[in-house]
């Protein structure tokens, strides 16, 4: 086997980027907008052999050479991903691939997380990581029933007619007979649209599990917008809240590269991600999920339609609900974004909770405040 020298490869090496993006179209795939780090195995003369880059945490956009394979090129580039991964604390990693290589990626200890027939896999570097954070939920679910249930004094009789009732079920853990229901949110920040949401959704079920998109690709932090959500959500008794770990799938970190055309790329994303909140629903026995109506995103209009299908074969309910609306039309994290942007208090404390009007309006939000006002396009994800 040939020897070859392992490169970085920077955005400003025309050449190489140039070879890179050659080499991944010939495996039918197209460079990722969402890449931080990028490298090559070229040959003597500077010829690229096999390329590999990663994004935050994931592993993406790996091809090798068709002359070269064969060589164990792929073993090299995933080993070097991981070690760079590793040296810049990132020790779960992630990786998408297709369905007809996910094998090869099974037998570098990537294990399978949830997949789309023909599109997609999604897999993870940890036998049990995903197993893990199902069991985190059930354990964070239990300990929040058990606080909401008062102690009652029973007489004898009557605990053995409860008994008798309950055939020896655990109290703490959701039965079939209750309905429960999820909600998921970037909260970028928690608005008044986001607190009808959440109420609208609470009042429909028995138990409401709110997760709240861990991943820190937003303008307000992922650990302010938890805060804001859970204090915003703390006087409704049967609401839990939860943070989606690194499971739940964004428009970041979910890849586009070797998916043919932006339909398939929403479609697939949806499918993936409800493929992942499946296993989620089994684990905490939710029948419903919550999600709220998009009046003007026709990304999240296909998503969602897809995620109404997807529920419903898996026997699930798809409940949409109407954005809360005022003067100015339906609430959004965009539009509240752009009144913190043009420092427009007065008319944001219409559109948030107090404990968001609190955060806004405090030193500790300075520098979220800053980070709003300095990005050139506040209406994003």
């Amino acid at each position: 086997m040939s020897d070859y020298t392992v490169s970085r490869i920077s955005p400003t090496d025309k050449r190489a980027v140039r070879q890179m993006d050659a080499l991944l179209e010939k495996e039918g795939i197209e460079r990722d907008k969402n890449l931080d780090y990028s490298i090559g195995l070229f040959d003597d003369d500077y010829n690229l052999v096999a390329t590999g880059s990663c994004f935050a945490n994931t592993l993406r956009c790996m091809a090798v050479s068709s002359e070269h394979q064969g060589e164990g090129l792929m073993n090299q580039v995933i080993s070097h991903l991981i070690e760079y991964q590793y040296s810049r604390g990132n020790t779960s990693l992630f990786l998408y691939t297709k369905c007809n290589t996910a094998r090869f990626f099974s037998d570098l200890s990537f294990y399978e997380i949830a997949r789309v027939e023909g599109k997609v896999v999604f897999m993870e570097n940890r036998r049990t990581g995903f197993a893990d954070y199902l069991k985190q939920l059930q354990q964070e679910t239990a300990a929040f029933l058990a606080a909401q249930t008062a102690p009652v004094v029973l007489t004898q009789t009557e605990n053995q007619d409860t008994h008798n009732d309950k055939d020896g079920a655990d109290a703490s853990v959701p039965t079939s007979t209750q309905k429960t229901g999820a909600v998921i949110m970037n909260a970028n920040p928690f608005t008044l649209g986001h607190r009808y949401l959440v109420e609208q959704a609470a009042a429909s079920v028995d138990l409401l599990h709110v997760f709240v998109v861990s991943e820190d690709a937003s303008l307000v932090p992922f650990s302010v917008r938890r805060q804001l959500v859970a204090d915003g959500c703390a006087d409704l008794s049967n609401v839990i809240c939860h943070e989606t770990g690194p499971y739940m799938i964004s428009n970041a970190t979910f890849p586009s590269y070797f998916l043919k055309d932006s339909d398939t790329v929403i479609r697939s994303h949806a499918k993936l991600d409800i493929q992942v909140f499946l296993r989620i629903a089994n684990a905490l026995s939710i029948t419903d999920r919550f999600v709220g109506e998009e009046p003007f995103s026709q990304v999240t209009g296909i998503y969602n339609q897809v995620m109404a299908e997807e529920l419903s074969a898996a026997g699930l309910t798809c409940n949409i609900i109407p954005r809360k609306a005022d003067a100015d039309g339906a609430i959004s994290a965009s539009d509240v974004r752009c009144l913190i942007k043009d420092g427009d208090f007065e008319a944001l404390k219409k559109k948030v909770p107090a404990c968001t009007f609190q955060y806004f309006t405090s030193a500790a939000a300075e520098p979220v405040i800053q980070k709003i006002r300095a990005a050139a396009e506040v209406r994003h994800y």
